[in-house]
């Protein structure tokens, strides 16, 4: 049977963004499952054939909204950072931050932390994870300097900060806790991380 060409342009003013955009919204929509390298071609208004100009398949595609995922949160740490704030409130506002793009970005939080990862774009992962941590491992460094957390490698204990602060995200992310609780318990959350549960 005779099929006519099919119709749609080729080119894209910025068909990497565009791409992206579109799958993020269908992420957060429909989940990674629905994605389709020639469903985003069609939503996008181009030929099936274009999107392989920037994604050679779907993991491709997927390792890209992992890394711009890690960029936005890396942005987002920084800016909330504010290291004139005393520990506490610092490391409050850090974890707020935190939980904030964890639950407004929750699909997009699956794909980052996937295990699942094109070999090719390991290290560019490796260093945005080293990134978005950054200024954690930065208020860690600092408080150390000034006598207010134990020593030991900042990297460490960045890392028992986190996983706490990543499964409080985790938990207001997919439902298991109401976002706006953990949001509301973060304060104390984070007070007993710094200093324990024993007796004072």
């Amino acid at each position: 049977m005779f099929r006519m060409p099919e119709s749609r342009p080729y080119h894209h003013g910025d068909l990497r963004a565009a791409l992206l955009t579109a799958a993020e919204r269908t992420l957060r929509d429909r989940g990674a499952g629905a994605l389709s390298l020639r469903e985003l071609a069609r939503e996008v208004g181009v030929s099936h054939a274009a999107p392989g100009r920037h994604f050679k398949d779907k993991q491709a595609l997927l390792d890209a909204l992992a890394l711009a995922g890690y960029e936005r949160l890396s942005a987002a740490l920084e800016s909330a950072d504010d290291p004139a704030l005393p520990l506490e409130a610092r490391l409050s506002g850090l974890a707020k931050t935190y939980v904030g793009f964890a639950v407004e970005h929750a699909a997009l939080l699956e794909v980052m932390f996937a295990r699942k990862h094109d070999p090719e774009v390991s290290t560019q992962l490796a260093d945005a994870v080293d990134r978005s941590v950054g200024s954690f491992e930065r208020l860690i460094t600092d408080a150390q300097a000034r006598g207010e957390i134990v020593a030991g490698d900042p990297a460490r204990l960045t890392f028992f900060a986190g996983a706490i602060m990543h499964g409080l995200a985790t938990f207001a992310a997919n439902g298991s806790i109401p976002a706006d609780q953990v949001l509301a318990d973060l304060d104390e959350h984070v007070h007993h991380l710094l200093h324990g549960l024993k007796p004072r």
